[in-house]
């Protein structure tokens, strides 16, 4: 009788060995695939067992009751996080937990590009892949209540920069961090400012370097821009720069600049009225914003573009207008 009992034991203890084994051997080989990638976004909350449904309904052909089994198993299924993942041929069930724990998410990116306005961002947004889009014929007003910034025009708010995010995501999210990452550059450059700047808040320097990335073709120019215009300040002459008169036109620009415009005016025309426009007039990256609030030493109240890019700068209107004969009449 106990000969028997022994023997039992033996054999059950086979059976599960063998069980262990094959079951070790399913968790480390490849799933199979309805197709050779399968992309799935994981809500947050979702549970495990609806994520191991998700997966199963997206392609990978095992049972769901399997992908809970084994995750529970390993003690890593409360780990699994939201976002979007993307499974192909050779992947295992152990690599696709890791995948979940660890966060490795499929991403997508877009890319704001300095001097975009406004406008050509949201098209940008609109058109980004894989992107929530819940913004789509919202006016800019409410679209900025929604950023948690009631009341402020979205001109120049959005840093330029290329943002990666899980597929699913929101257009309102990317928007988001665009936002904090402009608000962290300007208070940085803010920290810079030169002790004797004419300018009196960020937000006049956020609207400085906003001009001054659209008015510069050679990069290295930047300072010396900026310094015009802060000479300009300084002594109350107008700005007279052509971005803002472009931008103040909007749709009804149509690729040339007349005198009529130049007198026309509007609340962005530089030529009409001192000071700076009342808003940023386009996205500006980390140079122009360091040029606005450091301009270079020059006593320079005129530039104009030389044709290769670079600028031509004068102190004085007669010297200045030599430059013009000379780069912009050819004489």
């Amino acid at each position: 009788m106990l000969k028997r009992f022994v023997l039992f034991l033996l054999v059950l203890a086979l059976l599960a060995g063998g069980l262990a084994a094959g079951a070790w051997q399913w968790w480390r080989s490849p799933l199979p695939l309805a197709q050779a990638e399968i992309e799935l976004t994981i809500e947050p909350g979702r549970s495990v067992r609806g994520v191991a449904d998700d997966w199963v309904a997206a392609g990978v052909q095992v049972s769901a009751d399997w992908l809970v089994w084994a995750w529970r198993v390993s003690g890593q299924a409360p780990r699994i996080r939201a976002g979007s993942y993307l499974l192909v041929q050779g992947d295992s069930p152990e690599r696709l937990l890791q995948k979940m724990v660890r966060g490795e998410e499929t991403l997508e990116s877009l890319r704001l590009i300095e001097g975009w306005t406004f406008a050509q961002a949201r098209a940008a947004l609109a058109q980004a892949p894989g992107l929530k889009q819940t913004l789509a014929g919202v006016p800019d007003a409410e679209l900025m209540a929604r950023l948690g910034l009631p009341g402020r025009a979205p001109e120049g708010q959005f840093f330029p920069d290329t943002y990666r995010y899980g597929r699913g995501v929101s257009d309102l999210f990317v928007l988001k961090q665009a936002h904090r990452a402009l608000q962290r550059e300007l208070e940085r450059a803010w920290a810079e400012r030169a002790a004797d700047s004419v300018l009196k808040a960020p937000y006049d320097a956020l609207i400085l370097a906003s001009i001054v990335e659209k008015e510069t073709g050679r990069a290295s120019d930047r300072p010396s821009i900026s310094a015009v215009f802060h000479n300009r300040l300084r002594i109350g002459m107008p700005l007279q720069t052509d971005p803002t008169v472009i931008y103040g036109l909007g749709a009804q620009f149509d690729g040339n600049l007349r005198k009529r415009d130049l007198l026309a005016d509007t609340p962005f025309n530089t030529y009409t009225r001192r000071g700076l426009p009342p808003t940023p007039i386009a996205l500006v990256g980390k140079e122009s914003l360091r040029a606005a609030v450091r301009p270079a030493a020059s006593s320079a109240l005129y530039f104009v573009a030389r044709g290769d890019g670079s600028s031509e700068f004068s102190a004085t209107l007669e010297a200045h207008n030599r430059a013009v004969q000379r780069f912009q009449l050819k004489k």
